[in-house]
């Protein structure tokens, strides 16, 4: 009889611990999708880089719209990539669900994760909280994930296959990027087949939890080198829907709303994923 899924990671565990030990997310992701690469969004979760320069959030990539129009080789921009989860832990999905996860339970939560009540990330993981309760845009599907077996299985779903894989921002520097100019060299379509997608943002919480939702946005991998040297394979997303956040760019753009694409690009710690 075929082993599940967990009970195929429960013997890979126990294997890992003998030799030189894989964590809990590699191990999931070699059974779930073997033949794929690992988004940077999570190898960077497995293998801490440096904690991201502060920012406000006006100054973050995804808060930096512009047309689609205006993305081609040699346009250049101001940007800064950020990370809301640097530092934050990826949890095994075990123990991520063994913490409630609930505006009503948050004195418990900080408790049980050692938060300060009062202290600014307990406020940034109540507006997180807000946030994942908030109801879906018509038409959406939506779900905070807290662990990587919580997305991967909502991205399958949504898509309608487990065929999938996931692409995030790449950045090559190691250590905090600066708000800098960047120019675009060049600019590839990420193929999307069924014109649907599934985005997936890394939010500010005491561990790696991830605002997951579907999408039909247009998306492309933009090569862009920094003033400074630093060199970043960018996602960028471009929107023509009339969700709040995007209808204000409309108006920063001075353009109709719906009438083009507008576009951002993706932090590090932001996915797509897409069908094969």
């Amino acid at each position: 009889m075929a082993r599940s899924l967990a009970a195929v990671l429960l013997l890979m565990v126990a294997a890992a611990g003998a030799s030189h030990a894989a964590s809990p997310a590699e191990l999931y992701w070699k059974i779930a999708l073997p033949t794929l690469p690992m988004p940077g969004a999570i190898r960077d979760l497995i293998n801490p880089v440096s904690s991201a320069a502060s920012a406000s959030k006006e100054d973050t990539v995804n808060n930096v719209f512009f047309l689609e129009k205006d993305l081609f080789p040699g346009s250049k921009m101001t940007l800064h990539f950020t990370r809301a989860t640097a530092g934050a832990a990826l949890l095994p999905r075990g123990r991520a669900d063994s913490v409630p996860f609930a505006s009503e339970k948050l004195p418990e939560i900080l408790s049980q994760l050692s938060v300060p009540a009062g202290s600014p990330a307990a406020d940034a993981m109540r507006s997180t909280l807000a946030e994942c309760e908030a109801a879906p845009q018509a038409g959406e599907a939506k779900r905070c994930a807290t662990s990587l077996e919580s997305m991967v299985e909502f991205a399958a779903s949504s898509l309608g296959t487990r065929d999938v894989h996931a692409v995030s921002t790449e950045v090559d520097r190691a250590g905090p990027t600066r708000r800098q100019a960047y120019r675009v060299e060049a600019v590839r379509p990420v193929p999307v087949s069924g014109g649907d997608m599934v985005a997936c943002h890394g939010m500010a919480y005491a561990y790696a939890v991830f605002g997951c939702h579907t999408t039909t946005a247009a998306a492309y991998t933009v090569t862009l080198a920094g003033a400074d040297g630093t060199k970043a394979e960018a996602l960028a997303a471009c929107h023509t829907d009339a969700a709040p956040r995007v209808a204000e760019a409309y108006k920063r753009l001075g353009v109709a709303p719906g009438s083009v694409p507008v576009c951002h690009f993706l932090p590090q710690d932001d996915m797509l994923w897409v069908r094969n």
